[in-house]
């Protein structure tokens, strides 16, 4: 799978952390960056990531800031983009068996590392439920992300 991954400042050592993880996996990362920890702007890295993700040149991403909210607060914004923020691998399954997430946003600042990581290999492992109910209920969220955001040109 290719995976688009991007960070500020706040987030560089725990994307470095899961980048390792995920290539030896055997996934293709797409690093969009920051790749220091030089105070920086996190929409400069977090949108081309997302726009890759929106545009299915990624199949997933995984964006690192100091609390994950700005990174879904920006990738959200574009159509086709279900992202959502993770502070432990309970919340990364349900994100992914009830709403088919295709990016998870993680808070650098707030989990560390071994939380982390458990957090990624459990939403990268878990796959959306296919109950009626599910189903239904991702339709719908499908719908008003059409009729809603911002597509990608």
């Amino acid at each position: 799978m290719k995976i688009a991954m991007a960070n500020d400042h706040a987030g560089t050592r725990l994307k470095e952390e899961i980048k390792k993880y995920l290539e030896s996996e055997g996934h293709e990362v797409k690093d969009f960056g920051t790749y220091d920890e030089e105070s920086c702007d996190l929409s400069d890295f977090v949108l081309p990531a997302a726009t890759a993700v929106a545009k299915g040149e990624c199949e997933r991403g995984i964006f690192v800031d100091g609390v994950g909210y700005g990174s879904a607060m920006i990738a959200n914004k574009l159509r086709g983009i279900f992202a959502v923020v993770c502070q432990d691998p309970f919340c990364a399954a349900l994100a992914r068996q009830h709403n088919d997430s295709n990016v998870l946003c993680l808070g650098g600042k707030i989990i560390g590392g071994a939380i982390a990581m458990e957090t990624v290999k459990t939403w990268m492992h878990t796959d959306p439920l296919t109950a009626e109910k599910y189903v239904r209920r991702v339709e719908k969220v499908k719908k008003i992300d059409e009729e809603h955001t911002v597509a990608v040109k």
